[in-house]
């Protein structure tokens, strides 16, 4: 166990401890830009010695789940770059993940209402995304691509 909290050396990236924080999906922020809540998060967490952000949209055709801070504009970089400057300042590395969940995302999230960018036109089976339901409030309801002439699921 006490190798665990020892210093560990990923390639030239200098990490305090072996802990590292996978990524989850949070859905707390409150637009697509990190906000304050989502700077108090991850440096609640800084003292992992690597933290892997949750997925970060790279587009807006690649979100997938609302309240998920993205990274494909200058204001949502803005807010990443408070996010890292918080972690570093408490000694803590950070990643991102980018994201594009493709065909796990539903028309309510798309513009337009377009349907999602994937490289299957085939709704999937079973998985759900977090979304806006018919009643207009966020939960989660199938995933959903609409392809014309295709009301099949995969």
């Amino acid at each position: 166990m006490d190798l665990l909290f020892q210093p560990y050396d990923l390639d030239n990236l200098h990490l305090k401890n072996r802990i590292v924080m996978a990524p989850m999906t949070r859905a707390r922020a409150t637009t697509t830009v990190p906000d304050d809540l989502t700077v108090e998060y991850y440096r609640q967490r800084a003292t992992a010695g690597l933290i892997i952000s949750e997925g970060a949209p790279i587009s807006r055709e690649g979100c997938g789940y609302l309240r998920n801070p993205g990274l494909y504009t200058s204001e949502q970089a803005a807010g990443w770059r408070k996010v890292t400057n918080a972690v570093h300042a408490k000694g803590g590395k950070i990643f991102v993940q980018l994201w594009h969940v493709g065909r796990m995302s539903h028309t309510s999230l798309q513009p337009d209402g377009r349907s999602p960018v994937s490289s299957v036109a085939i709704m999937a089976r079973n998985s759900k995304a977090y979304a806006i339901t018919e009643t207009g409030e966020a939960g989660m309801i199938q995933a959903r691509c609409l392809v014309p002439g295709f009301d099949g699921l995969d």
